[in-house]
């Protein structure tokens, strides 16, 4: 094909970078399938006490229209007022709230988002929806207190210390796709960083 054997190490390398690909020793290459469940749970960082992740199941959500603020437009690289959706969920695990998580997508990216009652507003099931591949993730946290909004809907006390996390998720192409803001009850759980 007239490709050196070092440039298709690096495309793999770069392929398996963005889990496009899982490459495992004496096995082979295999590709990921981007709707499994291990795909699914990829960009959370909230385990058991065992390490098992935590998929979380949405106890309530919502879909809102509205533009773009600075914060939003500078996260997403979009000009501010650009259409955006704000997606807010509150995931619960064995029947108690997690996390509350407030999301902001690109309308242009996923147009007709807030009309599709059958689409889960997960950043992964939607990019499948929408033909996205998703890349990497940014995640910063801190420790807040919870707020009196935060303890309702948690169903902790007010000023509970909870886990902030604040995450930018990229396509392939090295775009910004989802905007999100979280606030965990980790209360049992943990947050697991993996470092390589």
């Amino acid at each position: 094909m007239g490709i050196s054997v070092g440039t298709v190490r690096k495309a793999l390398d770069e392929m398996e970078t963005e889990r496009l690909i899982s490459r495992r020793q004496g096995r082979g290459t295999f590709v990921i399938d981007q709707t499994s469940n291990e795909h699914a749970v990829r960009f959370s960082n909230i385990r058991e006490r065992d390490g098992s992740k935590i998929v979380g199941d949405a106890e309530s959500s919502s879909v809102l229209e509205g533009t773009a603020s600075e914060c939003e437009a500078r996260n997403l690289q979009l000009r501010i007022g650009e259409p955006v959706y704000r997606i807010r969920r509150v995931l619960s695990h064995k029947g108690a709230p997690l996390l509350t998580e407030e999301s902001t997508v690109s309308q242009s990216r996923f147009p007709g988002l807030s009309h599709a009652d059958d689409i889960s507003p997960s950043i992964v099931v939607l990019s499948h929806h929408y033909g996205v591949l998703l890349g990497r993730a940014e995640e910063k946290v801190a420790v807040t207190t919870a707020s009196d909004v935060d303890a309702q809907l948690l169903k902790v006390a007010e000023g509970t210390p909870l886990l902030t996390l604040d995450s930018i998720v990229f396509a392939i192409d090295g775009k910004p796709v989802e905007w999100r803001q979280a606030k965990c009850n980790l209360a049992g759980y943990h947050y697991y960083a993996e470092m390589n």
